[in-house]
């Protein structure tokens, strides 16, 4: 095992722990909010087993995904509303939670659970397939158009994954507010997959034949 990776992957996954766990609680003023707990057990958890296997099947892949870094100036400016996105959503899920503002049931947040988990095994089977899956928008080198599996039937089941484990977060937080404020993903990622796309189609080889055979690019029949 890579030592100095385990460790750098142990410290962002730390870091990212504390973030979110501050940003729901703090609001909240309250560490009785017990939604928050749910949506970090089953952000975490799985997030922590996940690393462990890169770590053991795939550790370069695991390097370049902590290693990544935006060089688009469009891409960077579709991450940093992304980040206010996040943060907003959180934080308002916190005072949500304080206030008392618009109350769900508790069946919604179970079910919105489980969307998330089941999203969260549609992102793991993305990981799976495309081994040039990267968090930048790129052509890397030897790099091929995956069109098999989830790729067959949508261009970018990243995106598709992604989508429902963010709607599903405000739900399991129990936020109408913030679910309202998490919608805002839709625009940015059509913003950057419009981007992704004009990459690939200029530097990968077959993709543009791809876009042909699999029209939609995240809902099947819809988008």
């Amino acid at each position: 095992m890579d030592s100095k990776l385990f460790l750098q992957a142990l410290i962002k996954f730390f870091f990212g722990l504390v973030l979110v766990g501050l940003m729901l609680f703090l609001p909240a003023g309250s560490l009785m909010y017990w939604q928050a707990w749910l949506l970090i057990g089953i952000l975490f958890v799985p997030m922590f087993i996940a690393g462990l296997i890169l770590m053991k099947k795939n550790p370069g892949l695991l390097r370049k995904r902590l290693n990544a870094k935006e060089e688009q100036s469009e891409q960077k400016t579709v991450l940093a509303f992304s980040a206010l996105m996040f943060s907003s959503a959180f934080i308002v899920a916190g005072l949500n939670y304080r206030y008392q503002w618009i109350m769900l049931p508790c069946w919604v947040h179970w079910a919105a659970a489980v969307l998330f988990l089941i999203a969260y095994a549609l992102y793991a089977e993305v990981l799976r397939e495309n081994i040039w899956l990267s968090r930048t928008v790129e052509v890397q080198e030897d790099q091929k158009v995956i069109d098999t599996g989830l790729y067959g039937i949508v261009r970018h089941p990243m995106y598709m994954s992604t989508l429902l484990l963010f709607l599903a977060m405000p739900l399991v937080l129990g936020s109408v507010i913030s679910f309202v404020i998490m919608l805002l993903y839709i625009p940015i990622i059509a913003k950057r997959m419009k981007n992704e796309e004009q990459v690939l189609e200029e530097g990968l080889e077959g993709y543009k034949e791809y876009m042909k055979r699999v029209r939609y690019k995240v809902i099947p029949y819809i988008w």
